[in-house]
């Protein structure tokens, strides 16, 4: 029986320091949780910024708590062309040497010289998945998307395992508009 996943669309978001959360909102600020996500312990914030390039803004981009060690904006392929930024495709965290922008807050402002990215499309597992889909940690595969006229197979899917993971595959609004992926849109594993 073939292995399914369920793929989740990640809409352009930030990730925030604590540094860059009291220039923003002002010292102290708490982020104030909205919705938990799917994966474990990861919210969508109320807190909203606007994300400035040399070419146009991207307003009211949502904040995805908690705070994390380094600022990173995840926007698709069209967002960045739109905006008029260079942003590598890269897996999260990776963001030395990628776009940069700045970041507007109702307090203040943060010119950000890298951290600016497109997310690399993934799974997230936990050991346990990864030992039912025989896959391992940083493994690439490809996973089949079947929908209405528009079914394809996306290759250069990162495997990511972890104990705190569960089990979805994300990508971003480009390629979820590519294959015209709705809610509870699920793909198959093929290795």
């Amino acid at each position: 029986m073939a292995k399914q996943v369920l793929i989740e669309t990640s809409a352009r978001h930030l990730h925030v320091s604590r540094e860059h959360l009291d220039v923003l909102f002002g010292k102290g600020y708490e982020l104030t949780v909205k919705k938990d996500l799917s994966q474990p312990g990861q919210y969508a914030c109320a807190e909203r910024v606007d994300v400035v390039g040399p070419k146009k803004t991207l307003t009211g981009v949502s904040i995805l708590g908690p705070v994390r060690p380094s600022t990173q904006v995840e926007i698709s392929l069209t967002d960045a062309r739109s905006i008029g930024v260079v942003a590598p495709i890269r897996e999260s965290g990776d963001t030395a040497n990628s776009g940069g922008c700045k970041l507007v807050g109702p307090c203040g402002e943060v010119e950000l010289t890298e951290g600016v990215i497109v997310a690399k499309r993934h799974i997230h597992m936990t050991p346990e998945d990864a030992a039912e889909f025989d896959v391992k940690d940083k493994d690439v595969v490809s996973v089949k998307v079947e929908s209405d006229d528009r079914s394809l197979i996306f290759g250069d899917v990162v495997v990511r395992v972890n104990s705190n993971f569960a089990l979805a595959m994300h990508i971003d609004t480009d390629e979820s508009n590519a294959a015209a992926a709705g809610m509870n849109a699920m793909g198959t594993l093929i290795k």
